[in-house]
């Protein structure tokens, strides 16, 4: 009971030394020029949020066509590879939108590499999910097979380096 009125300063303080969170109650903080950044986000993530939408709409268009077409052969992978090369875009086109948004949410001031880095990883997993192998030249695929090599291991190293409770709300 003694330590009561002591844990309840404790509290008190540490809510008081708490940062503001979010774009309203950092917005009084902000300079111009981050105000100006976080406008343009805001349209970015607005028009990125509208080609998901229309991406969206034109796989089930384009699914919707294939099966009423009767043409989706389970065996047949150029369906497959085009259907899933759709989905990646979509997944890229999220991720990216979900790099901006953590800059709008005042999680990360700019955008991180390792957010690029992950891009890249998508669009070159997309690319191995689309390519045609039998026509596609050998150096071509070394060097795509090179690349997600080195991103991956650059990503890791980024992941690694990163430290675990360190919060990066701030204004």
């Amino acid at each position: 009971m003694d330590n009561q009125p002591e844990i309840q300063g404790a509290l008190k303080i540490s809510a008081r030394s708490e940062k503001p969170e979010g774009v309203k109650e950092c917005w009084p903080l902000m300079t111009f020029y981050e105000r100006f950044e976080q406008i343009v986000l805001m349209i970015l993530s607005f028009i990125i949020s509208l080609v998901i939408l229309f991406a969206l709409l034109q796989l089930m268009v384009n699914i919707y066509s294939i099966l009423m077409a009767g043409v989706l052969n389970p065996m047949d992978y150029k369906i497959f590879q085009v259907i899933f090369g759709m989905i990646m875009t979509l997944l890229i086109a999220m991720e990216f939108k979900h790099s901006i948004i953590k800059i709008l949410e005042r999680q990360a001031h700019i955008i991180q590499a390792k957010s690029i880095i992950l891009l890249a990883l998508l669009a070159l997993s997309r690319k191995f999910i689309i390519i045609n192998i039998e026509a596609a030249e050998p150096l071509k695929l070394i060097a795509l097979s090179l690349s997600v090599l080195v991103l991956g291991v650059v990503y890791w190293i980024l992941n690694q380096r990163e430290k675990p409770g360190v919060s990066n709300n701030q204004c």
